[in-house]
């Protein structure tokens, strides 16, 4: 039994340290300087109830991206000299972000203990290594992140620190081996628990899917599959969940070993960074000649998730409005019907069509996952997502990269049931098309402007918003530009009042929504020292079915040039094209 003293160490506030809704994210060489990683994690303690805290579960895990170890160790010293009584670790420090979630929901440890929030080291699908990206942040006893009451207060803490409490000489605990590490100190016992990092997780997928069912579909000579991890902490479960429990090839997982670096690439499941699996799908300059019926990608927390089919691409707000559409029918855990459903405001409205049609409780919410947490603690939504690739449901309060993979997995399961002996399949683009004629399509881009000049920013975004005073000025604009383009039926800044707590969210976007159902919507993000990002989101609804099937770019010309044209964007910005368009 090792005995260990606690130091309370002499600190001063360090500026800078706000934490986001996706927590505090820096470049490792701001978290390398003395007292950076110490200030934050004093101050998140500190922002906690006792109760949080003394004789308390600690989860302490992340992504494996370089420095984690190293914080791992740290945050391990301070949480027993802050009086946490166990600190849970995924074996090598990995656990998914969604794993984080279900285990602190889950997890029932070898005396009966349950976990009451955790710490996240990830900066998601930002690059790592020594001159990237790293991050932490706090998620609550539900397993979702913190709120703003809790982030504000840990910002406020970090502006008014000077000492920090540590056990250094707790000594380096092995998290590469599963066990039970036993200490003593001032206030009692303390333990390090060094777990399996897939097997809580795995057990929930299986609480929710037909394993049996996608194992079929998998196994099928008519079937093939790959699944691309870029290097991120899917990998951990990758192979257990599709190759040991599901029966996929080995062969099918691509860049499934995590990497501290995640192998020199970007771990953000877009077309653009998952080239080899883009490839592998048949897309792309390099297509190979004969891809798989299915595909996706993992970010580095493995909470984002990218969906393909033989030369298709799904947009993410496709695949959470056809993941409702097909989720009873498919997927046990829905099959007593969904309590609601939501999207980001940014989101197309694929998913508003689905709820309408299916007399579904729909909300819209502001950009954040802890907006469909407090849905789904109140027993409000079942199945949520948003454009930049999140997609999730109520099984945690994280948005879930492979939860939405065996989704997919058992809508193509079912719809082929009766042909995996040989017959023509059932194919992802069947199935978005079939939702198209079905549902309509939301025709949809978005358009990033990167490094603006902030001043230049706002004052397109005022420009907008006084707009909005005269519509009849604006249906001018907008019929100058192209006649072809409906009338603007009403324009507004998105607000949002939480239907469980009442809060209010204010400036979550400027909105033109038309009288055909297309929308433009333009939002603002990171008025920083680098300068803002704007971001313009264009989305052309069409319900005839003779017209579902052009090219995105065709369909979304005229409004393009209409929302370039009402903005005045390459006035204000002095860009005449985006920095990336997705």
């Amino acid at each position: 039994m090792v005995l260990f003293k606690v130091a309370r160490v002499q600190t001063s506030p360090i500026e800078g340290q706000k934490p986001g809704t996706s927590g505090l994210r820096k470049k490792v060489k701001v978290f390398k300087q003395p007292h950076y990683l110490e200030n934050f994690v004093q101050s998140t303690f500190n922002a906690l109830t006792e109760s949080k805290v003394i004789g308390a579960t600690l989860v302490v895990s992340g992504d494996g991206r370089y420095y984690s170890e190293q914080a791992i160790q740290i945050i391990i010293r301070m949480a027993a000299a802050n009086g946490v009584r166990r600190v849970w670790v995924g074996q090598h420090g990995l656990l998914s972000t969604p794993a984080v979630s279900a285990v602190i929901r889950e997890r029932v440890g070898h005396d009966g203990s349950k976990a009451t929030g955790a710490f996240i080291l990830t900066a998601s699908h930002n690059p790592g290594g020594p001159t990237e990206d790293f991050g932490i942040k706090y998620n609550m006893e539900n397993g979702g992140p913190a709120p703003e009451s809790i982030t504000d207060k840990i910002f406020e803490n970090t502006k008014s620190i000077n000492e920090y409490l540590i056990a250094e000489d707790i000594p380096k605990v092995d998290i590469s081996a599963i066990g039970i590490t036993s200490l003593e100190g001032p206030e009692g016992s303390f333990e390090v628990d060094v777990f399996d990092n897939a097997s809580d997780y795995v057990k929930l997928m299986k609480s929710i899917f037909d394993f049996q069912a996608i194992q079929k579909l998998l196994t099928s000579p008519n079937f093939s599959f790959c699944y691309d991890a870029l290097h991120g902490v899917a990998g951990a479960y990758a192979n257990r969940i599709f190759v040991q429990e599901l029966g996929a090839k080995e062969s099918s997982l691509l860049n499934c070993t995590p990497k501290e670096d995640f192998g020199g690439g970007h771990p953000d499941p877009n077309l653009t960074y998952a080239k080899e699996l883009v490839a592998r799908m048949g897309l792309g300059s390099h297509a190979a000649e004969d891809p798989p019926e299915f595909g996706a990608a993992a970010d580095g927390d493995a909470d984002r998730n990218m969906i393909l089919g033989k030369r298709f691409f799904v947009t993410p707000s496709d695949s959470v409005a056809i993941i409702a559409a097909n989720a009873v029918e498919s997927i046990p855990y829905f099959s007593s019907g969904l309590k609601g459903v939501a999207r980001s405001m940014p989101t197309s409205a694929a998913l508003d069509v689905v709820a309408k049609n299916l007399n579904l409780k729909f909300f819209e919410v502001p950009t954040g996952w802890k907006f469909f947490g407090n849905l789904m603690d109140a027993g409000m939504c079942s199945v949520c997502g948003e454009e930049s690739f999140g997609t999730g449901s109520d099984h945690i309060r994280e948005k879930d990269g492979i939860w939405a993979v065996l989704a997919w997995l058992s809508i193509l399961a079912y719809k082929n049931k009766e042909n995996l002996g040989g017959g023509k399949l059932v194919s992802v683009e069947d199935i978005v098309r079939q939702h198209w004629a079905t549902y309509g399509r939301h025709y949809y881009t978005r358009y990033d402007y990167e490094n603006v000049d902030a001043g230049a920013a706002k004052e397109l975004m005022a420009y907008l918003v006084k707009l909005q005073s005269s519509l009849d000025e604006v249906n001018k604009i907008v019929k100058g530009i192209s006649s072809d383009v409906a009338n603007v039926a009403n324009a507004d800044e998105f607000e949002y009042t939480d239907p469980v707590d009442g809060s209010v969210s204010k400036h979550q976007g400027i909105r033109y929504l038309f009288e055909d159902g297309s929308r433009l919507v333009f939002r603002l993000s990171g008025t920083g020292s680098e300068g803002a990002t704007i971001r313009l989101y264009i989305e052309q609804y069409e319900n005839d079915s003779s017209k579902t099937g052009r090219e995105s770019q065709d369909a979304l010309a005229p409004l393009v040039k209409v929302a370039l044209g009402l903005s005045k964007m390459q006035e204000f910005t002095g860009r005449s094209a985006p920095t990336v368009i997705t």
